[in-house]
């Protein structure tokens, strides 16, 4: 019986695996899908649309594949056919010589005659003899298995290879039209659209169609085909029996398909409720500094662990159903060996119907029919997922864009002045079509002069800008450009007119050079020079040791907001546009830079016309005309004094900005306007344009958090090599010794030894099948009807008695195994988990410990452990005593033919493990091909609006098709070998029969080997043989779950210099919260060649303020982070209250600090948590919250909601706007009642009106404690105790205000004019 057909379900697990490393990542995309899903749900996708990208070379390919396919499937009943004829011979040939073995009969005349004397020589029973030559027989039956043999080897190569290629084929153009697409699509549809879904459409979706149209079709119609000729074969050469088999098979193909669905349904279960757990790793790795500053380590690691429990529940269900429906299928081939035996020999014997080769080729085609029926029901799964991919993938295919960027319609004027015009435009974001923006705003933007647009937060400055670029069309009204309506120019040409600079500027991770470049894509180096230059950003740029060939990282995170502003600027510079829109364009400058560019952009002014949004009054008052907006209206237009005699909307923006400064307040008028912008990011009513910006940009900085509050000094290093070296070394750990995996898993050990003493009874269970099998056979070879009936019901009994026992084996096998191996997961995840929130804060910075790394890791290794501990101890006990059991069997009978056999042996066992194990490298390698690809996808889609602002989306698609050559040339070389692998491990078992039968022949003829012997010894070692290629298949990677284990162990080993678990440290009662520094050096452990503190000294007293300013870069915010013990200074000492900080116990230190940052980070829970967050020490009562919210200006808005101090803040925090963000982080600080508050530029994202509130509550909080604050503005910081100025990681001057400005030092020049501080 050649079963190894069980090997085609190979497939399942393997994709499982898949499955689960992808979807770790994706977690927080699942909500969208889903409702994507529902979307799409009119929009089905028939099967053979799924072909509709084929052209005639892949229609071609698939044909002919297909045909090879058919006649693969044709061989394995053909060959039926030849072992039943094989078998009446040998039976025949055994009666033959059981005859002539009694005493007095002899062959005379071929025909077996008495030769005894008592009786006429004449009479005889007449049985014919000596016409058989068996040997010959044998040779020639042998020889047409081994021809069968080749064949399949070639057809089985052509099917594949032929079905992958066309796959490969389509889906390369697949993934071409669908990035072509998207990138046409206007802004509107992206806001309603998530990145990380497209992202993961790219990825997945595609992949999964992929699989639907390769070889897994070549693997159904092949399948399909030994089904329907198995069945053909049973019913031509005997319909009773086929339709007694058949009654049974259905339920054998349901049990085989419902262990299909339900492992990949409980995986998927097993994920979504690890999901959850995943999101909380996510949002607490991402937010380790804010979890650190607060010491909510503990309580993270319980609020994961209470995740954990569910996706727990799922794996070991998945365990218990698995092993049930094993057990109930094994069970019922079983119960329809002894039936059909049963009725099949009183056919043979009773009725003489059939002879018992006949007998034997009936049963075998219908049950190989019934198995192969089976296996290609798993692929139907496999078609569905691909439909279901491509519903949303050729929805957005066939969308036509409202705005196509690319199409050539529409005019392109000759010349033009620039004068833009808004008649009565009302506007509504797509992705809120409640919310009006504007409302029926007139407004006339002058050729040739610069027009500012101000006003409050949510106005609609930002929504008319980005009409200007067309990247919406308004709903009513209409926007025009020298008279021309802009809808009817061409949307190309006009965004070629136009230069935009954001106030959130996105870089490409490429050189500085090329950023530039993208602005002109014909720009000589020249013309970047020159453009630098007029954008004062070349003087930093030389500074830079690559200079123009520095890389910038990815989206600008290796340099200072500053910088990227800079950069910008000169890229919307080297357009020379007819039109220059700056949005909030110098915001993120400190007064020198600030004062520099705004110089750059007034020499241009006259050229161009600009339209700026600002809030800083300096960049406002050069503008030739102000254009005051309210409510998505303008309400007034004049210069900046006649404004202000108007007293309207401008007027209240300035006096808000210029209050707080009554001592001195001539002097300060002029440093109020230069300053008081400082890093202006305006509280939006929440989803408003920015939001969706800010969302796409926050998808961006997940991977800059680790800069949360320092601003970068350009790290030089090449990003990318660091990285890439990085990979290299994170692959190469050392396997973890079993030892230690199983030492996780000890107290498991009562359930793992149940497991594997059931594991052993199911090892033995196939060899002794195979033995009672030619036991039958043996019997038609009696002579005696009577005894072979009852011998042949004894051996139906044992069937039966077989089968009841394989369902209680395999049952309790699954199950222990199940509950061990999640077990296991669950207790790897918790200590990973909390030796990751154990790590210092410099571990983090590491690229390779990015959070989306270290939530897969945590999703993905720990469940690939269990490879190694829970189901794989059972596979291995069970393949061993398979093998054992076997072989014994096979050299009990027949030793020599035992030997010959097992030389086929390592090819049948490896053969299907060669086969899975080419899948699983076929899908990896594939992926990292398509990494760089989907690096690609990512930055395009993620700074989708400055990519349509500068025009270069051709370019990412030619990069991005570039890319998907190499993915497509490894598919290819893939198709060559995975064919040959799936063509070898189909053929070999047909060469090991027709060695075994050939060899066996010999003996039967040579040395009276009993012909039962010979499919006993060959059939039980093929048997064996296979079954062990199966249980290699099935268990994820041995070799993968020891390296899982050991990045795990290297990452539980790992000592951090800084252990937060520790209670080792000084602790002491009255604590002051006095500070020194002295002479502290420092260097951050991810860019060691960059010094940021040089020798910083400080000190200040309990109770008193101390701020820090200086330009970006200066290690203001490193100072801080050293005296929170996110770092040790790597010279010096940061003293508190005369202790060393390195030898104050850490969670100690950190209870008496409170920090609010520029960015504060919220959890995703409820407001009223996200202030007991500041204290985890203990349970905070109501009362305490209340009275910190009160004292951050916050109780009242929180009373305004409809969920008060129940209401969730969103993840991120991003359901509030900034200012409220800010208020609830200051009542976090105040809650824990800290003796040391730091202030990390806590109102510089601010707009006025926020920052007086959020000020207000600051001034509270500062009382009594020992403050450190660091700010831009100077309103904040006038009246400190004592200002400290910082350049280049060093303290230059320090005093009160009073002092320094009567100084005239490095404090009176940044004040007065800004100058630079270097």
């Amino acid at each position: 019986m050649s079963d190894s057909v069980i090997l085609r379900s190979v497939k399942k697990f393997g994709e499982e695996n898949h499955a689960f490393e992808s979807d770790g990542s994706n977690n927080n995309d699942k909500k969208p899908r889903s409702q994507e899903k529902k979307k799409g749900e009119e929009f089905q996708v028939g099967f053979f649309e799924l072909f509709r990208f084929s052209s005639s070379t892949d229609n071609w390919l698939m044909f002919v594949g297909s045909l090879c396919a058919m006649l693969h499937g044709m061989a394995q009943p053909g060959i039926l056919i030849i072992f039943g004829i094989m078998i009446d011979i040998f039976i025949e040939y055994d009666i033959e010589r059981q005859e002539l073995a009694i005493p007095g009969k002899a062959c005379i005349n071929n025909t077996i005659v008495w030769i005894n004397n008592s009786f006429n020589q004449n009479v005889t029973n007449g049985t014919p003899c000596g016409l058989l030559d068996i040997e010959g027989e044998i040779m020639t039956y042998s020889g047409i298995y081994a021809g069968i043999g080749a064949i399949v080897l070639l057809l089985g190569y052509i099917q594949i290879k032929f079905w992958v290629i066309a796959g490969a084929r389509q889906t390369r153009k697949m993934r071409k039209i669908y990035f072509q697409r998207i990138m046409r699509m206007e802004i509107g549809w992206f806001d309603c659209t998530s990145v990380g879904e497209l992202n993961s459409r790219f990825s997945d979706d595609i992949n999964k169609i992929n699989e639907a149209i390769a070889d897994q079709m070549a693997l159904f119609i092949q399948r399909m085909m030994t089904a329907l000729s198995g069945f053909v074969i049973g019913f031509y050469r005997g319909w009773k029996l086929t339709l007694v088999i058949i009654s049974v098979s259905p339920l054998i193909g349901i049990g085989a398909a419902i262990i299909g669905l339900s492992v990949a349904k409980f995986t998927e279960f097993e994920l979504k409720a690890y999901a959850k757990a995943g999101s909380v790793a996510e949002e607490v790795i991402s937010s380790m500094r804010t979890v650190a500053a607060f010491g909510g380590e503990n309580k993270e690691i319980e609020r994961y662990e209470k995740n954990l429990v569910y996706a727990q529940r799922w794996g070991i269900r998945k365990g218990m159903v698995m092993g049930f429906f094993t057990g109930y299928m094994w069970c019922l081939i079983f119960l329809c060996y002894a039936l059909a035996f049963w009725y099949g020999s009183s056919l043979v014997l009773d009725e003489e119907e059939y002879t018992p080769g006949t007998l034997v080729q009936i049963f075998l085609c219908v049950i190989v029919a019934a198995i192969n029926f089976g296996h290609a029901s798993s692929s139907l799964e496999v078609f569905a997922t691909g439909r279901s991919a491509a519903s949303s993938i050729f929805q957005t295919i066939d969308r036509q864009p409202v705005i196509d960027c690319m199409s050539e319609d529409g005019y392109k004027l000759d010349r033009i002045k620039g004068e833009i015009e808004f008649h009565n435009v009302t506007f509504r974001y797509p992705s809120r079509p409640d919310v009006k923006i504007l409302n029926n705003l007139n407004m006339v933007i002058k050729p040739g002069e610069m027009t500012a647009l101000v006003g409050s937060s949510g106005s609609g400055k930002s929504t008319a800008l980005q009409l200007i670029q067309r990247f919406y069309d308004p709903c009513e009204g209409m926007v025009t450009l020298d008279g021309h309506d802009i809808r009817s120019l061409n949307t190309r040409w006009l965004r070629d007119q136009i230069g935009v600079v954001e106030q959130e500027p996105v870089l490409f991770s490429t050189t500085i050079a090329e950023n530039i470049r993208y602005g002109r894509v014909e720009a000589t180096m020249e013309d970047i020079v020159q453009a630098a230059k007029e954008a004062n950003a070349y003087n930093f740029i030389m500074a830079l040791p690559q200079q123009f060939d520095t890389l910038v990282g990815e989206g600008g995170g290796h340099m200072s907001g500053g910088q990227k502003q800079r950069v910008a600027i000169a890229r919307a510079l080297i357009r020379n546009p007819k039109i220059l829109l700056l949005d909030m364009a110098t915001s993120a400058l400190d007064n020198e830079s600030e004062a520099r560019v705004q110089g750059a952009l007034n020499k241009i002014q006259h050229e161009h016309t600009i339209v700026s949004v600002a809030h800083r009054l300096s960049t406002v008052r050069a503008a030739d005309v102000i254009i005051g907006m309210e409510h998505g209206v303008a309400v007034e237009r004049g210069t900046h004094e006649e404004l202000l005699e108007r007293k309207g909307v401008y007027f209240m923006l300035v006096t808000l900005q210029s209050q707080g400064d009554e001592p001195q307040k001539e002097k300060d008028v002029k440093e109020k306007d230069a300053t008081e912008g400082g890093t202006l990011e305006r509280t939006f009513i929440r989803g408003s344009y920015r939001e969706s910006l800010r969302a796409s940009i926050r998808q961006r900085s997940k991977s800059q958090l680790s800069n949360l509050t320092h601003d970068p000094p350009l790290a030089v290093a090449d990003h990318k090599s660091t990285y890439e070296d990085s990979k290299d070394k994170d692959e190469e750990v050392e396997p973890a010794p079993v030892r230690r995996i199983l030492k996780f898993n000890a107290p498991e050990w009562h359930y793992m030894l149940v497991g594997a003493v059931s594991a052993s009874v199911n090892g033995a269970v196939t060899p002794i099948y195979c033995f009672i099998f030619s036991q039958i056979l043996g019997i038609f070879s009696f002579t005696d009807k009577e005894e072979q009936r009852s011998e042949i019901y004894n051996m139906c009994l044992f069937f039966v008695i077989l089968g009841c026992v394989s369902v209680f084996t395999q049952f309790l096998q699954g199950y222990t195994f199940a509950k061990s191996g999640e077990l296991l997961t669950k207790r790897l995840r918790k200590f990973g988990f909390k030796a990751m929130l154990g790590q210092d804060i410099g571990w983090f910075d590491d690229l390779r410990n990015n959070p989306g790394v270290l939530t897969t890791r945590l999703a993905t290794d720990a469940s690939q452990v269990q490879g190694a501990a829970g189901s794989q101890v059972g596979m291995m006990v069970n393949s061993f005593t398979n093998i054992a059991t076997a072989i014994l069997i096979a050299f009990i009978f027949s030793w020599k033919l035992s030997l010959l056999v097992l030389c086929f042996f390592p090819f049948l066992a490896f053969s299907g493990a060669l086969q899975t194990k080419m899948l699983t490298g076929f899908a990896s390698q594939d992926k990292q091909a398509l990494e760089k690809a989907g690096q690609i996808t990512s930055e395009a889609l993620g700074n989708i609006r400055t990519i349509a602002g500068i025009g270069v989306e051709k370019r990412f698609i030619k990069a991005f098709e570039a890319e998907l050559e190499t993915s497509y040339r490894t598919a290819v070389k893939k198709a060559n070998v995975y064919g040959l692998c799936f063509a070898f491990s189909q053929a070999v078992s047909y060469f090991a029969s027709s060695s075994a039968y050939r060899y066996g022949g010999y003996l039967i003829a040579e040395e009276g080997l009993h012909f039962s012997y010979v499919f006993r010894t060959a059939s039980s070692v093929m048997m064996s043989a296979t079954a062990v290629g199966r249980t290699f298949s099935y268990t994820p990677s041995f070799a993968k779950a020891k390296i899982s284990a050991a990045r795990f162990f290297q990452l539980l080993d790992r000592k951090p210099p800084i252990n937060v678990y520790s209670g080792a440290g000084e602790k002491w009662d009255n604590f002051q919260g006095k500070i020194d520094f002295i002479d502290c050096k420092f260097t951050y452990p991810s860019r060691p060649d960059i010094q940021v503190l040089n020798g910083l000294s400080v000190s200040v007293d309990p109770g008193q303020t101390l701020a820090f300013v200086g330009s970006s870069g200066c290690g203001k915010s490193t100072s801080i982070q050293l005296l929170e013990r996110f770092y040790d200074p790597d010279q010096g000492k940061v003293m508190i209250d005369g202790h060393d900080s390195t030898k104050v116990n850490i969670q100690f230190l950190r209870s008496n600090i409170g920090i609010v940052s520029q960015e504060p980070v919220l959890f995703d829970c409820s407001i009223l948590e996200n202030i007991k967050y500041g204290d985890n020490t203990r349970d905070i009562s109501m009362e305490r919250v209340v009275a910190a919210a009160k004292q951050a200006q916050l109780h009242d808005f929180v009373m305004s909601l409809p969920e008060k101090y129940e209401t969730n803040v969103g993840s991120q925090g991003s359901q509030l706007s900034r200012g409220e963000k800010q208020r609830i982080a200051i009542a976090r600080a105040i809650v824990r009642d800290p003796k040391i508050l730091l202030l990390d530029e806590a109102t510089s994202a601010l707009d006025t009106e926020s920052e007086k509130t959020v000020q207000i509550a600051l001034d509270k909080a500062r009382e009594g404690r020992t403050c450190i604050v660091i700010a831009h503005r100077l309103s904040t910081i006038q009246n400190s105790d004592i200002i400290a100025v910082m350049s280049q990681g060093v303290v230059i001057e320090k005093g009160t205000h009073e002092e320094l400005m009567a100084q005239k030092g490095a404090y009176y020049k940044l004040v007065s004019t800004g100058a630079p501080l270097s």
